[in-house]
C-alpha cells in the first residue's frame, strides 16, 4: 500500500491512497482524515486502507490524478525524528579523513541524534539557507514509521512495529556543524529540517526488497541532472532497522508517527558513487590531502529517488532545489 499527505489549508494535509504506478489517488479522509491519525488507530484503519488501495490497482475506484508537487511529507510533522547511522563505510571514511580512530564500539552501538520533527519538508519543497557560506549538502537516506512502541522492546519485536518506508533528504549545514559538535552538545544549527519522498510505502509493498528489516536496492542521487551514486540501501548496513528501534527505544516509549533514519546510505565499493556531498569530499581528503568537490550552491538541484527491480518508482522522487532564505 501508499499513501501520501496532499497540501490542504491545515497544517497535517489529507491523507490519501495512491496506486502502484504514482499516477492516481483517492482522499480517504472518511476513513482517516491525516496520516498520524491513521498511525494511532493503524490495527484499525490499516486493513481499510488495503481496500481503498487494491480497489484503485484495480480501477474500481473513483481517483484523482496523482501529482507529487501537490504532496506535503507523509507526515507534515511527526512526533519524533531519529536519524541514525547504520552504514559504517561512511563513518570510518569521515573520521579517516580527520585522523580519527574508528572504535570497536560502533560496530555494536549505533550512532543516532534527535532531529527536528515540528517540520518535515515535502519532496518539492526548497531548501533554503541564508548563505551559500553554510555548506548546504544532501543526505540521501531511507526511513521507517512506526506505531507506538514500548521501551525496552527487543529486536525480534521491534520489527513488527515498521509501518511504513519512505526517502529522506536530511539536509545538513556542513559549516556550521564543525562549531556545534565541539561544544559538546549535539546538532542544532547545522541540521535544518529534512524532506520527505512523495509516499510511504507498506513493508509488504516491497516484496522482497525488504528482507531482514533491510530495503535491498539502490538508492538513485542526481545532482543538477549528474548521476552522483547509486549505493545499494541493503548492503554494507551494519545496523537494521529493527536494531535501530531497539536502540532508540532503549529508555523511551516511542510514539506513532516516530520517524527514524538509516543515516546517509553508504557503500563499501567507491563505484556506488556517493549519497552525500561529503563522503565525496572526504575521499578527496583521504585519497590527495584536499578537497576538490564543493557544496551546494544556490540554483543547484538535487533528485532522490528508488526503482524497483521492473523499473517502477517506489515513493515517487524527492526533486529540490537550493534558494536563499525568504
Amino acid at each position: 500500500m501508499k499513501l501520501a499527505t496532499l497540501q490542504s489549508s491545515g497544517r497535517d494535509g489529507n491523507l490519501v491512497v495512491v496506486n502502484r504506478q504514482l499516477t492516481k489517488a483517492k482522499l480517504v479522509t472518511n476513513i482517516a482524515l491525516t496520516l498520524q491519525s491513521a498511525l494511532d488507530n493503524w490495527a484499525d484503519i490499516e486493513p481499510q486502507l488495503q481496500q481503498v488501495y487494491h480497489a484503485l490497482n484495480e480501477r474500481k475506484d473513483d481517483a484523482i490524478t496523482f501529482d507529487p508537487r501537490q504532496t506535503s511529507a507523509p507526515l507534515p510533522r511527526a512526533y519524533q525524528w531519529l536519524d541514525g547511522s547504520a552504514y559504517l563505510s561512511h563513518v570510518k571514511r569521515v573520521r579517516k579523513s580527520r585522523g580519527a580512530d574508528f572504535p570497536d564500539y560502533l560496530f555494536d552501538d549505533p550512532l543516532m541524534y534527535q532531529g527536528i520533527s515540528s517540520l518535515m519538508l515535502g519532496p518539492h519543497a526548497p531548501i533554503e539557507a541564508v548563505s551559500e557560506d553554510w555548506g548546504i549538502d544532501f543526505e540521501a537516506e531511507i526511513g521507517v514509521i512506526t506505531d507506538d512502541v514500548v521501551a525496552g522492546v527487543s529486536v525480534n519485536d521491534a520489527a513488527s512495529h515498521i509501518k511504513l518506508i519512505l526517502l529522506i533528504n536530511d539536509i545538513s549545514l556542513r559549516n556550521l556543524i564543525p562549531a556545534e559538535l565541539a561544544k559538546g552538545f549535539g546538532f542544532l544549527q547545522g541540521k535544518p529540517a529534512c524532506a520527505f519522498s512523495p509516499v510511504a510505502v507498506t513493508p509488504d509493498e516491497l516484496g522482497v526488497s525488504w528482507v531482514n528489516s533491510k530495503l535491498h536496492l539502490p538508492l538513485t542521487v542526481h545532482w543538477n541532472e549528474h548521476l552522483f551514486g547509486q549505493a545499494n540501501a541493503g548492503v554494507d548496513m551494519q545496523f537494521n532497522f529493527a536494531q535501530l528501534i531497539t536502540h532508540a527505544a532503549k529508555t523511551r516509549n516511542l510514539m506513532a508517527g516516530t520517524v527514524i533514519g538509516s543515516g546517509t546510505v553508504s557503500n563499501n565499493d567507491l563505484t556506488k558513487g556517493f549519497s552525500c556531498i561529503i563522503e565525496k569530499r572526504v575521499v578527496e581528503i583521504i585519497g590527495t590531502g584536499t578537497p576538490i568537490t564543493e557544496f551546494m550552491r544556490f540554483g543547484d538541484k538535487v533528485q532522490i529517488e528508488m526503482l524497483n527491480n521492473n523499473g517502477l518508482s517506489l515513493f515517487g522522487a524527492i526533486k529540490q532545489e537550493v534558494q536563499p532564505c525568504r
